[in-house]
């Protein structure tokens, strides 16, 4: 009645953005994600307490984060005709809240280490169902690698598969570090509100297959500016909606300036920034130091980081 597990998070590449149903986290469009290791979560889980507990690096889980941590716990303990309280403790080894993806990992982890501890044996894509209920991105992060997330209708056709592994494509990924409080849930709330929202529906139908080409015919260049302009195209949403939420920092736009810069000096890498003002690059993987060395010449932290696998099972326990 005892499981670990640790999970990636990860960078959207076609990013989800808005829920048509909040409660069980099923998003407006289908969305593609790549995985960011060495960025992890681990998770350990138990059950057969009088009550339920959880914390995560260190402090106790808020009303509402131990309510997000019961919306993937409990319809897995359901299944599995669980009735006793559960003991749950989360570390990171990386900085939760400035835009990589924490919850996503954090998530993941927990349903496959739920999954395990109950002794429900779940494919991943079953599992990402679960994992989806507590963050949507959450889905990928269980099956890793460059996943797919499809939106579906209901809650058994809302779920992720892996496209291709790390063992399929070599990508740098760096982690261009801006600390800026953000709200992933606000923004999701407020999409519908924005002019453009409607055009992005559209825009996805062809973004999604133009990317899982690019991923599965191993095109770096293609996914690169893909991502950038859907990057972009999220960002004048959340700019835009009844909120005017502008979740860019000075610093950011100098990450976007420089890596243009870059790339006409002959560096081929692209920038891809999630809900938040950090900043991941994409780069090949043998030109990740001098992307790293350039973002952090203009003095901001970088995070080097490859493609990520999927969750995994694993013995060594938190407690």
């Amino acid at each position: 009645m005892k499981a670990s597990a640790i999970a990636y998070p990860i960078q959207g590449l076609i990013k989800y953005h808005g829920l048509k149903d909040e409660r069980l986290r099923i998003p407006y469009h289908d969305s593609i994600s790549v995985c960011t290791a060495p960025l992890m979560t681990h998770t350990t889980i138990e059950f057969g307490y009088d009550e339920d507990t959880c914390s995560f690096d260190g402090k106790v889980a808020s009303s509402r984060e131990t309510q997000r941590i019961l919306d993937v716990v409990n319809p897995l303990r359901e299944l599995a005709e669980e009735r006793s309280g559960f003991r749950m403790v989360s570390q990171n080894n990386f900085q939760s809240n400035i835009g990589l993806g924490a919850s996503a990992s954090g998530f993941a982890a927990l349903a496959l280490a739920a999954a395990e501890a109950l002794g429900l044996k779940l494919s991943l894509e079953n599992v990402s169902r679960f994992a989806r209920r507590g963050a949507g991105s959450a889905s990928r992060a269980v099956t890793g690698g460059f996943s797919i997330w499809y939106a579906g209708k209901d809650d058994e056709s809302s779920y992720s598969t892996q496209i291709a592994s790390s063992k399929d494509l070599d990508m740098g990924i760096v982690a261009a570090l801006v600390p800026a409080f953000k709200s992933t849930e606000d923004a999701h709330r407020s999409v519908m509100s924005s002019p453009f929202f409607k055009a992005r529906l559209e825009y996805v139908e062809d973004a999604i297959p133009h990317m899982e080409g690019a991923i599965r015919s191993r095109n770096f260049e293609q996914i690169g500016k893909l991502a950038e302009l859907d990057t972009l195209l999220l960002h004048g949403i959340t700019m835009t909606g009844v909120d005017e939420l502008f979740l860019w920092r000075p610093e950011t736009v100098s990450i976007i300036l420089e890596v243009k810069r870059m790339r006409k000096e002959g560096l081929e890498c692209y920038f891809s920034i999630d809900t938040g003002a950090t900043v991941y690059i994409n780069s090949r993987l043998e030109h990740i130091e001098e992307v790293a060395r350039r973002i952090e010449d203009l003095g901001i932290k970088t995070l080097k980081c490859h493609v990520g696998d999927e969750a995994k099972v694993v013995r060594d326990h938190l407690f």
